[in-house]
């Protein structure tokens, strides 16, 4: 029998040479100002710098791939904490933006040479106006850079590509525009999304969970109830195609230093168009697409979503006191390695065959 990989080797070798000093400074750079292509170019133009520089250290190729859409739907990106209320809606007549992407020269061809398909890990870059967006999103981008760091030391990378998305508080819309290039082009096989990675909390009671969680997930939510909804672990949101990601996230994450908790919920609708639809039929599911991950969903591409569950836990969520203070960069270390090691070492569905 074909022994399985060895995730806490992995885990250790890659704790030895992360570095929480680098995501804070990562994080603490980018969440310094507002980041918006629309109200505040200047300072995306400047994130984009600082990400596509860090990706070239670690050894990283990162290509910007600028996108122009007319008539999307999607919603507004003024503050309105996690609502999905019908009133955040909007059309967009014509977005221009740019994704980052980003991949190794060297990265170990293996058995995958033939199909040319990787695991992609993403962020998103922007920010909602006003807020500067420590935990939503530098964590997630800087967590994002770390993995880059990691993978790229490795003696044999690992197939593994990087983005970098746009305009994700308008829509997903840099992220559907990517996952929809990936469809086409079979380049990407699954991939894992940081979203609000970096707060948490260790008192009792700063764990909320949306209406009607517990009766759709009542597994889930007995884990948080027993844990007297603390908010100190990191939700892996996937579905069955994703299954053995959110298991080797949750491996990974026992054996990092320091030790993560996690809570596991798996998606019931199956990927592609229909699980889209699923989401009108059944409101609450609709909190487990908040994020780019479900551009790949509905692409028919298996995802996981990491994340501290932003406004389930975070009172500073989309607020301007969203502040680099508030990360907690031991922790968020911990979740890029374990994002790394999944990256490394998952298969999805079909890859490589």
């Amino acid at each position: 029998m074909e022994a399985g990989p060895d995730v806490p080797g992995l885990v250790r070798e890659l704790t030895r040479r992360a570095d929480p000093a680098r995501l804070r400074d990562d994080v603490a750079f980018l969440a310094d100002r507002p980041r918006s292509r629309i109200h505040a170019p200047e300072a995306m133009l400047r994130a984009e710098a600082h990400v596509a520089e860090r990706l070239a250290e670690a050894g990283w190729r990162t290509e910007r791939q600028p996108f122009d859409v007319r008539w999307r739907p999607g919603c507004t990106d003024r503050p309105g904490g996690g609502s999905l209320s019908p009133l955040r809606f909007r059309l967009h007549r014509r977005l221009i933006g740019a994704n980052l992407l980003a991949e190794l020269p060297d990265a170990d061809d293996g058995p995958d040479a033939d199909d040319g398909a990787a695991v992609l890990v993403g962020a998103h870059l922007d920010t909602v106006v006003g807020s500067p967006g420590a935990d939503d999103n530098a964590s997630g981008v800087a967590a994002l850079l770390e993995v880059a760091r990691l993978l790229g030391g490795l003696p044999r990378p690992p197939r593994v590509r990087l983005a970098c998305f746009d305009m994700e508080e308008l829509g997903f819309v840099g992220a559907r525009v990517a996952a929809r290039a990936a469809r086409h082009g079979r380049r990407v096989s699954g991939m894992l999304c940081l979203e609000s990675v970096g707060c948490f909390a260790d008192e009792p009671g700063t764990q909320t969970m949306p209406a009607g969680f517990g009766a759709l997930f009542r597994g889930a939510a007995g884990v948080v109830q027993a844990r007297d909804r603390r908010g100190d672990f990191t939700l892996v949101v996937h579905r069955r195609s994703s299954d053995a990601a959110a298991e080797l996230w949750r491996r990974a994450a026992g054996a990092a230093d320091p030790r993560l908790p996690v809570v596991t919920l798996r998606d019931p609708r199956p990927d592609g168009p229909l699980g889209t639809l699923a989401g009108l039929a059944v409101p609450p599911l609709n909190h487990l697409g908040r994020s780019d991950h479900a551009a790949y969903w509905s692409a028919g591409i298996p995802a996981v979503l990491l994340t501290g569950t932003a406004n389930f836990r975070n009172p500073r969520y989309h607020r301007p006191t969203d502040t680099p203070d508030t990360v907690d960069p031991a922790r968020l270390t911990a979740v890029a390695v374990a994002t790394a090691v999944t990256a490394a070492l998952w298969r999805p569905p079909g890859h490589g065959r």
